[in-house]
């Protein structure tokens, strides 16, 4: 029997929201093992005065099993 966890962080990029995911689970992987998937929750962007985007941000929930 095995027991999975879903823990819930934010992550950005400035590139891309593919990058933001990949960044996120990068940095969760730091201190997170055994990370078997993750969901986007929620998209967002920052953007300047002229409505350009600058910021992807994203809402993750990610999944891992508990040893």
């Amino acid at each position: 029997m095995s027991v999975a966890k879903v823990i819930e962080l934010n992550a950005s990029s400035p590139t891309s929201v593919e990058d933001a995911v990949r960044r996120g689970l990068a940095k969760c992987a730091e201190t997170v093992k055994n990370i078997k998937g993750a969901w986007i929750n929620e998209t967002k962007v920052v953007t300047d005065a002229g409505g350009n985007i600058t910021e992807w941000r994203v809402n993750l929930r990610i999944s891992f099993v508990v040893d």
